[in-house]
């Protein structure tokens, strides 16, 4: 089983900038979509980007033109570029398959406040 360790998360004030990574302890290529996710206190977790295996992305309306997604096969990894953050990203932030069928790893938090 593939196993999901996301990092990169920490405080970021808003208008800020971070980058979250995802490492697959197998391989992801097999895997067409790869998906970033995010669970905010008190609300379900929902998908807020979306790359295939050629790069392709889908994004949230919420996050779109500010998030950028992009993924290395080679070195099983995804990443999340993420520009101009609001207080409303605020959330855990998960990488998965979309649909999500890996198990869950234990997120990374991300914070926007000033």
């Amino acid at each position: 089983q593939v196993q999901l360790v996301e990092s990169g998360g920490g405080l970021v004030q808003p208008g800020g900038s971070l980058r979250l990574s995802c490492a697959a302890s197998g391989n992801i290529f097999r895997h067409n979509f790869m998906g970033w996710y995010r669970q905010a206190p008190g609300k379900e977790r929902e998908l807020v980007a979306r790359i295939d295996r050629s790069g392709n992305t889908n994004y949230a309306d919420s996050v779109k033109g500010r998030f950028t997604a992009f993924r290395h096969n080679a070195e099983n990894t995804v990443y999340l570029q993420m520009n101009s953050l609001k207080s409303e990203d605020t959330a855990v932030y998960y990488c998965n398959t979309d649909p999500a069928y890996l198990t869950w790893g234990q997120g990374t938090q991300v914070t926007v406040s000033s």
